[in-house]
C-alpha cells in the first residue's frame, strides 16, 4: 500500500500548523461496507474498515449482492465498496456513478487482470495454444466425456455479471457456457481437473493465489482496443463486438454520494486507501488454502503493517501528531 502524501512534507507542515486534520463527522452513525462473494474482496473491505475503526469510526460490514449493490451505494443504504473492477464492464455501477449518484475515490491499486485461462498440460491437447484460434479445433475436449463436439466453458459467477462469457460468444468459438457457483466452486473444478489431468477453461482473474499454484495460462485473445467494444466490424467476427481480449487495470473504490460530508476524515482515509498485490495474493492464499478466516488474516495484516496503513489515518484525523 502507498500513502499519497509523504512523510516528510506532512510532518514538516504539521510542525507549521498548516495541515489541518479533517472532521471526523458523524462517529456515532456506523460506516456500512459491503461484502461481496469473492475473497480479495473481503480482504480489502476488512482491512479498509480496521484504518476506519482505528481512526474513531464504528464499522458494519453488510453482506451485499453486486445485481442490487450499486442502487443500494447511490441511495445511501451501503456507503462504500472497495473493489470494483471495471474491467469487468459493470453497467449498473458505470450507469450510477456517471450520473453522480456514488462517487469514485480512486484506484485501489491492484494490477488486475481478468481472462480466459487454463492449466499448462493443456497445451500439449490443443496444440496452438496460447493463440485462441487454436479452441476452434479442439474444443471437444473440453466437453464433459472429452469426446463431443462443443467445449464445457466456466464463466464467472451470474451475479458477478459474464465478460468471459460474453468474448466467447463474441469470438463465436464451439463452447456451451455454465456459470460457476461461486469462487469455491471455481477452485474447487481446478483442483479436481488437475488431480484427473483433465482439460479445463474458464474465466479467472489476477491476483489470486490459484494462478500461480495451478500455473494456470492466460489465453491470447486478440489485442483490446476500443472499437473492439463498439465497432463489429473491428476484430475477427464482423458480426460482433467484444471480441478481444479484456482491458488490463481498473480495480476502484466508490462510495455514496453523501459520504464525504457526513464523514470528512473517512472519506479521506479511503481516497488514499491502496492495496498491492504483493498484499492482497498472499492474503487470499491464507484464507482459501490455509483456512485462516478472512477476519483474522486482515486483523494480522494490519498489525504487522502498521507503518503501511497509519499514515493515510494520522494525514486525515490529525491522529498521532504531537
Amino acid at each position: 500500500m502507498k500513502v499519497k502524501a509523504f512523510a516528510a512534507a506532512l510532518a514538516a507542515l504539521a510542525v507549521s500548523g498548516a495541515v489541518e486534520a479533517a472532521d471526523m463527522g458523524d462517529v456515532e452513525t456506523p460506516i456500512r461496507l459491503s461484502l461481496n462473494n469473492w475473497t480479495g474482496q473481503r480482504l480489502s473491505t476488512y482491512i479498509a474498515g480496521g484504518m476506519l475503526a482505528e481512526a474513531g469510526y464504528k464499522v458494519e460490514y453488510v453482506e451485499a449482492d453486486l445485481n442490487a449493490l450499486y442502487e443500494q451505494i447511490a441511495t445511501g443504504e451501503v456507503h462504500a465498496m472497495m473493489e470494483i473492477w471495471t474491467t469487468s464492464d459493470p453497467e449498473d455501477y458505470i450507469s450510477v456513478r456517471d450520473a453522480g449518484r456514488v462517487e469514485e475515490l480512486g484506484d485501489l491499486g491492484l494490477d488486475a487482470r481478468n481472462g480466459v485461462v487454463y492449466p499448462p498440460y493443456v497445451a500439449q491437447m490443443c496444440p496452438g495454444l496460447p493463440n485462441w484460434e487454436a479452441l476452434r479445433d479442439c474444443a471437444g475436449i473440453f466437453s464433459e466425456d472429452g469426446n463431443g463436439k462443443r467445449g464445457r466453458y466456466l464463466a464467472y459467477p451470474e451475479s458477478w455479471g459474464s465478460p468471459g462469457a460474453d468474448r466467447i460468444r463474441a469470438l463465436d468459438l464451439p463452447f456451451d457456457v455454465v456459470a460457476a457457483e461461486s469462487e469455491a466452486a471455481m477452485i474447487e473444478e481446478f483442483q479436481q481437473a488437475y488431480k484427473d489431468k483433465r482439460p479445463v477453461i474458464a474465466t479467472f482473474w489476477a491476483p489470486h493465489w490459484a494462478m500461480s499454484s495451478y500455473a494456470l495460462q492466460f489465453v491470447r485473445l486478440p489485442k483490446p482496443e476500443p472499437a473492439c467494444y463498439s465497432d463489429p466490424s473491428w476484430g475477427p467476427n464482423p458480426k460482433a463486438a467484444g471480441d478481444c481480449d479484456f482491458a488490463r487495470g481498473g480495480v476502484v473504490k466508490a462510495s455514496w454520494s453523501g459520504f464525504k460530508e457526513r464523514w470528512p476524515a473517512a472519506h479521506e482515509i479511503l481516497k488514499n486507501y491502496e492495496l498491492s498485490i504483493w498484499d492482497q495474493q498472499p492474503l487470499i492464499g491464507l484464507v482459501d488454502v490455509r483456512g485462516e478466516t478472512v477476519q483474522g488474516a486482515a486483523r494480522g495484516w494490519l498489525a504487522v503493517n502498521r507503518a503501511k496503513w497509519m499514515p493515510a489515518v494520522e494525514e486525515a484525523t490529525g491522529k498521532g501528531r504531537s
